[in-house]
């Protein structure tokens, strides 16, 4: 019966101490960290990215109709899990992420195809551009090693 007693009693504390915390603490995600990022997928060997078109050192107007080329590997939506698989990120005037463990942000120089598309128009402002596709996985993650395209670099030209 003492042992009863004091599981309940375990219980109700316990109960206290969780009704005790701030609502807003308690709904409070942790902010994520590179230890909680998931593995990084090993791409396959010989796996190729690369920009179609424009060419590198071609003078365009807009918009920019870019072209993405891949070998060795397939292209998959954004969190579906397919093996040597992955879809594309478009860098504009932009270097790969240092930090390649983590997912790839969304921002206007790194732009996302999580839909699986192999193609897109971009509008530029006039002047010289660079271009490079980084392949990522179903978590939008560089495959390791990554597979990343040649940088190529476009003049955009004004339209009269």
């Amino acid at each position: 019966m003492r042992k009863l007693i004091a599981s309940a009693l375990l219980a109700a504390v316990s109960l206290v101490a969780v009704a005790a915390v701030p609502l807003a603490m308690a709904q409070t995600p942790a902010a994520p960290s590179a230890a909680a990022a998931p593995p990084r997928t090993a791409s396959p060997p010989g796996a190729e990215v690369y920009i179609i078109s424009p060419k590198d050192g071609a003078t365009v107007h807009n918009p920019v109709l870019v072209q993405f080329g891949l070998k060795g590997m397939g292209i998959a939506p954004a969190g579906v899990k397919f093996d040597n698989t992955g879809h594309h990120h478009l860098l504009i005037d932009s270097d790969p992420p240092a930090d390649q463990s983590l997912p790839l942000p969304a921002t206007d120089k790194i732009v996302h195809f999580g839909k699986g598309q192999t193609q897109t128009t971009v509008e530029l402002t006039p002047g010289k551009h660079t271009l490079q596709l980084l392949l990522a996985d179903l978590n939008h993650i560089p495959h390791s090693p990554p597979v990343l395209s040649k940088k190529i670099t476009i003049t955009v030209q004004a339209t009269p």
